[in-house]
């Protein structure tokens, strides 16, 4: 069962972040994804766009996986669909982040367990922008 943060909690991970990469991030304005990411790099967050097909989004050079950055992140957002999650919590355990956050409709169970068994914060269905808006 998926047990998410409590809004608290969510809303300290917020304020402590400054860092965001943001797996299947689109160069579309029309895409969840870039909206969110634009109103989140608004609000002060550097987002870093997680996506080889494309160059770039939002101002931001692209990488094509999180093992590409090379500084800290404090939370990757992930907007894909949710059967891509558990190869993402794979890759994700490799990096040096502490937050796995799944944008709202998207969830694992699969997931879940591997990354909280590896003692990570993972938040599934809810988004970063309302929570962000919520926690303020």
């Amino acid at each position: 069962m998926i047990e998410n943060p409590s809004r608290e909690e969510l809303g300290k991970i917020l304020k402590k972040a400054k860092r965001i990469a943001v797996v299947g991030l689109s160069n579309n304005p029309e895409r969840t994804s870039y909206q969110i990411s634009a109103a989140m790099q608004k609000a002060g967050f550097e987002i870093i766009p997680v996506n080889p097909t494309v160059k770039e989004v939002l101002g931001v050079q692209a990488v094509a996986s999180l093992k590409e950055i090379t500084e800290p992140i404090d939370i990757v957002n992930i907007f894909r669909r949710s059967e891509f999650l558990p190869e993402i919590a794979r890759e994700f355990a490799e990096i040096d982040c502490p937050v796995f956050w799944a944008q709202q409709g998207v969830a694992n169970e699969e997931a879940y367990q591997y990354l909280n068994e590896k003692g990570y914060t993972v938040v599934m269905d809810r988004c970063i922008k309302v929570e962000h808006a919520l926690t303020k």
